[in-house]
């Protein structure tokens, strides 16, 4: 997917492009919706989108098949590669880049295979657990490893899905680097008035009083949205909790809310756009994301720009970046209790709070500036993969 649809890879790869001048980008993306075009330019990149909603045989106008999207995504690794080797005809490519090893590096593997002079990047965003990733893949085992065997540079966001997920899950032979995502440190960390912060929080029914808990996920299992809702059973009824983001979960979780007599205290915010989620950090107090699985954790990354203190577990890529007591605070997973400890301890520590915040947004600052990523990719990543051609 791509813009209009963003996540964090989506974020990853508009940030980094738009700083490679130098460079042009083509991207192969599903077509998720009639509304948008086949084609534009976006930033860097020529976004072509495919996949089709109907096929038509002949021209009689009750043959229209029409499919449902969701079969767009098992089609894409087939169509992607041949729309691939059709413009590489065009114009050829010096490298192919995949976002993640699913679907996207089935496609490059595909291309690869008919052009094994081309270089292959690929880039690690996954977030679910590898488990779940390899029962997805079942049937195409064979085919997963061989993206990582013929892969020439592998790029993962985080130590995690090197060590974990490349070494020890796939027999790689190639060249790796950890290299995480980023955030723009100026647009997170704008200052907000104290009047702008209280109007702000009056709007979404706060007062100055509450303590005001944060979470910008997606509404799924493994970011554990659940065990916040859980934890204010053993916080102070003056603890809020605002939810920014939307997710298959959402219906489960404002039931959760209601079956726990807390859903009077959370608001619900569905997914805004990300230029809008730093005018909700900036009015929160602690965020919190007590994940079951995580490849990096971008929100985290964010809420520390943001100047928040931060509770998160230590699973998965998180650990790069959060050091209990020093940039964070961890909880335990699928621990509500643990959760309401640690914000519990923030509220009565101003001190401990104070300084892992500013550890915290001097960390963001020296090492996850997109600047600074987008420098480590063109260094370490792109200059590296064209010395193979």
């Amino acid at each position: 997917m791509y813009e209009p649809f963003v996540g964090g890879a989506e974020v990853a790869v508009r940030n980094i492009t738009d700083r490679l001048p130098d460079f042009l980008f083509d991207m192969i993306t599903l077509r998720l919706s009639s509304d948008l075009p086949r084609y534009e330019r976006i930033g860097n990149v020529n976004v072509h989108r495919i996949g089709f909603t109907e096929l038509k045989k002949g021209s009689v106008k009750d043959m229209v098949i029409r499919f449902p999207l969701s079969i767009n995504k098992y089609l894409f690794p087939f169509l992607a590669a041949l729309y691939a080797k059709k413009l590489h005809r065009e114009n050829p490519y010096d490298a192919v880049w995949s976002i993640m090893a699913n679907y996207a590096g089935f496609a490059a593997l595909f291309f690869k295979k008919k052009f094994p002079h081309v270089p292959f990047v690929l880039a690690l965003q996954e977030g679910d657990p590898i488990a779940h990733i390899l029962r997805r893949v079942r049937f195409a085992r064979g085919w997963f490893q061989e993206i990582f065997d013929r892969a020439d540079i592998i790029q993962g966001i985080s130590t995690f899905l090197i060590e974990v997920f490349a070494k020890k899950t796939m027999k790689y032979r190639s060249h790796t680097e950890v290299i995480p995502n980023g955030v723009d440190v100026a647009l997170f960390s704008q200052n907000v008035s104290k009047e702008e912060r209280q109007n702000a929080r009056a709007t979404l029914g706060f007062s100055s009083y509450d303590i005001l808990l944060i979470t910008t996920s997606r509404l799924v299992h493994k970011n554990a949205v659940d065990d916040v809702i859980r934890s204010l059973a053993f916080l102070p009824s003056h603890v809020k909790f605002l939810v920014v983001g939307a997710g298959p979960d959402e219906a489960f979780l404002r039931a959760l809310a209601q079956r726990e007599h807390v859903s009077e205290r959370i608001v619900f915010i569905k997914s805004v756009d990300s230029a809008e989620v730093p005018r909700y950090l900036s009015i929160a107090d602690i965020f919190v994301r007590p994940s079951r699985s995580e490849g990096m954790g971008n929100s985290f990354i964010e809420a520390m720009a943001a100047g928040l203190p931060v509770i998160g577990t230590p699973v998965g890529g998180i650990t790069d970046f959060l050091k209990d007591e020093g940039t964070g605070l961890f909880c335990e997973v699928d621990n509500p209790e643990s959760v309401a400890v640690q914000v519990k301890r923030l509220m009565e520590d101003k001190a401990l709070k104070e300084k892992i915040s500013a550890n915290a947004r001097a960390m963001v600052l020296e090492k996850y500036d997109w600047n600074i990523i987008a420098k480590q990719m063109k260094e370490k990543v792109f200059e590296r993969m064209f010395a193979l051609l």
